[in-house]
């Protein structure tokens, strides 16, 4: 790789250890850090599925991988095995410095040797009534074909042997269920003391029970997890429908190659070897030494024990002041352009909107892209009573949202059965952009209403995730949403959008065209600049425009929360590239830009992150923001992030992408705690 890219999954990884610092910053909440440890987990888990998995298929095609990828696959995932291993021992490091200060709140996480008789037996009698029924015992030395272990899921291997035979050994697998029963067990409390165990625990306590019908007398138990390849793969079977497919692709997923195996540390070494060598892996594969405890993203669920201050202060999202009060949201929308900002400002505007036109008589339609659903999805609910209220109601649903495939097809039979119109996506890309249109008839005409956003029509990630939607009934917008669902709903039809920015039509060069033109302003001796917020810069050609405008003097500052391949401040290539990462309470996920554009700023939110597949590979749209008024509350987002001290770090050409300090003197600026006292979100 050229020392002006820095790989991207490097890059990744260490936005990962970001959040790994939050876990280990004790100005977090106590319980929030424990949330911080899943979150880290949860995030390579995800990693290992996707990103490692397509290295491992790269490096079967030799020499040709580097001019895909720009980089030896094999170089890239030994570099991947470094930090993972480091960053793990960094993760046991602090997940035990997080329980002494646990026990310093009288919360104790204990185990199996630490209980004493009356938790022992409250424990045992939990098991048979609780666990017992539904553990599935794996006597893997006494069967012939070793067994698939499922993805996401954590087993105990057993080693089990009988007095006087003790270096004989039988060795057992029990899958720890993950589906009727929560991982944390709270005991009976005693004075102030809270006591939590985890199910795996109770499960080793009570090996001796499991296998009775057996002579062993000896028993250890050893935590295994497997990560699986979970790309889709699909077979060019022209009898099958798409769902078909992709119902086939998930059943595949299943048994897909192991791109992991984490392990015990402790299990013995003749122990580890013989599972190896059972799941096929190699010492070129990823196998991780952990601690006794693996599928730390449970850990996003702790239980709620302790007092107020172990947590962040609750919030309430406002609503809108344009919002505020009125009994029509249509009626506001016509009186002027709405930005909301979420997590900030309530998200049940937009539901409530779509609740609007699911009643009002003279809505004629309502259409909308779907590509995450919360699980209790009141936006279903909205549009499937706008089907019974008689609306022409159309989704475009993306199947392929990933690890969301199987809700997807749930929820589109959902919504089919009720009378919605489900279109599935277009062929060879992924839809993904965030766009509603309302329809209805004003004065024996038709008038558009839309909701263009910067995050998934979602409940649940709207609490979590910062995103930005614009409610507007401007009609050089809704046209082009016009023609955009147009084409969704007729492949073959291609329109020409002239506001816009639609990929994979037009959105790259309408990008370059900015870029270009600010390089023209910066060497006329204008003033030139562009501010990004996205998550993701790995594009080499934009990355490369982007070094061309900084080397012509313009100023370019670049909020990106993951994937970050372009080096910044760095003399002679980078020199007026600055650019920061924030992670902190809620993700980071909008996505905006701002061009100086001679003065006549121009200022764009949307779904498309820089990189080759947003650009190339996907629909997806960025929306020009007119209102001035709201442009400069885009500008001034910006700017509260950009200054951040507290949880925002630099990116640097050092070590890769390694997030450092920023100034410790200066006054503490925290963003998102500047944001919810701005919008009013704090009691």
């Amino acid at each position: 790789m050229s020392k002006s890219y820095i790989n991207k999954e490097i890059s990744w990884l260490h936005f990962n250890g970001r959040v790994l610092q939050e876990a280990a910053d004790p100005a977090v909440p106590l319980v929030e850090r424990v949330k911080f440890l899943g979150i880290f987990s949860s995030n390579l888990d995800e990693f290992f599925r996707v990103r490692v998995a397509t290295l491992r298929r790269l490096s079967n095609l030799g020499p040709r991988a580097k001019k895909i990828i720009g980089d030896n696959p094999n170089k890239v995932l030994k570099k991947i095995q470094e930090i993972v291993l480091e960053q793990t021992n960094d993760f046991d490091r602090l997940y035990r410095q997080i329980l002494d200060e646990l026990r310093k709140e009288n919360i104790f996480l204990i185990d199996e040797s630490s209980l004493d008789s009356e938790q022992e037996n409250y424990l045992r009698e939990f098991f048979y009534r609780n666990i017992r029924p539904h553990l599935v015992l794996l006597l893997i030395d006494q069967i012939e074909q070793f067994p698939i272990l499922k993805d996401h899921s954590i087993y105990l291997a057993v080693q089990m042997s009988e007095k006087g035979n003790e270096k004989i050994h039988h060795y057992a697998l029990i899958h720890v269920p993950d589906q009727k029963i929560s991982r944390f067990i709270i005991l009976p409390q005693k004075n102030d003391k809270k006591f939590i165990i985890l199910l795996e625990d109770i499960i080793r306590l009570c090996l001796p029970d499991t296998f009775s019908f057996f002579d062993y007398d000896n028993f250890s138990a050893y935590t295994i997890k497997v990560t699986r390849d979970a790309e889709l793969d699909f077979e060019d079977e022209f009898s099958k429908t798409y769902v078909e497919k992709i119902q086939d692709s998930l059943r595949k997923r299943k048994v897909g190659r192991p791109v992991r195996f984490v392990y015990d540390r402790d299990m013995p070494k003749p122990y580890l070897k013989y599972l190896v060598n059972k799941l096929g892996l190699g010492e070129d594969d990823s196998l991780i030494p952990g601690g006794k405890y693996h599928n730390f993203k449970d850990f996003m669920k702790f239980p709620a024990v302790g007092g107020q201050q172990l947590y962040y202060p609750p919030f309430t999202p406002c609503v809108h002041p344009a919002l505020q009060g009125q009994t029509s949201l249509l009626a506001a929308i016509r009186k002027q352009e709405i930005l909301l900002h979420f997590p900030y400002q309530t998200f049940s505007s937009f539901v409530d909107l779509l609740r609007e036109a699911a009643v009002d008589p003279a809505v004629k339609s309502i259409k909308l892209t779907i590509y995450r659903l919360a699980r209790d999805s009141h936006i279903v609910n909205a549009l499937v009573n706008a089907a019974k209220n008689g609306k022409k109601v159309t989704v475009v649903m993306e199947l392929q949202a990933r690890f969301d495939e199987a809700a997807n097809l749930e929820w589109a039979d959902t919504m089919r059965e009720e009378g919605v119109r489900v279109i599935y996506g277009v062929s060879g890309l992924k839809v993904h952009p965030k766009v509603c249109l309302i329809t209805r008839e004003e004065k024996k005409r038709l008038v558009h209403y839309c909701g263009l956003g910067t995050g998934n029509f979602n409940e649940d990630t709207a609490s979590l995730y910062t995103d930005h939607m614009l409610l507007t009934c401007d009609r050089r917008l809704t046209g082009d949403v016009v023609k955009l669902y147009d084409f969704f709903e007729n492949k073959y039809r291609m329109a020409t959008f002239r506001h816009l920015l639609v990929a994979p039509f037009q959105m790259r060069d309408k990008f370059k065209r900015l870029i270009r033109g600010e390089i023209r302003n910066a060497l006329a001796g204008k003033q030139a600049y562009v501010l990004l917020k996205i998550n993701n810069l790995a594009d080499q050609e934009m990355i490369r425009l982007l070094y061309e405008a900084g080397r012509a003097g313009v100023e370019i500052r670049l909020i990106v929360r993951s994937m970050f391949s372009l080096v910044p401040a760095e003399q002679g290539l980078s020199d007026h590239i600055q650019a920061i990462s924030i992670v902190d309470r809620f993700l980071e996920h909008t996505r905006f830009c701002i061009f100086a554009n001679g003065g006549e700023e121009k200022v764009f939110i949307g779904s498309a992150d820089w990189m080759g597949r947003n650009f190339d590979r996907r629909a997806e749209v960025m929306c020009p923001i007119y209102s001035p008024q709201l442009k400069q509350e885009l500008r001034e987002y910006f700017e509260i992030q950009w200054v951040d001290n507290v949880k925002a770090r630099p990116w640097y050409a050092t070590s890769e992408g390694d997030p450092r300090d920023l100034d410790p003197a200066a006054p503490a600026h925290r963003c998102q705690q500047v944001l919810l006292q701005k919008f009013g979100a704090l009691p």
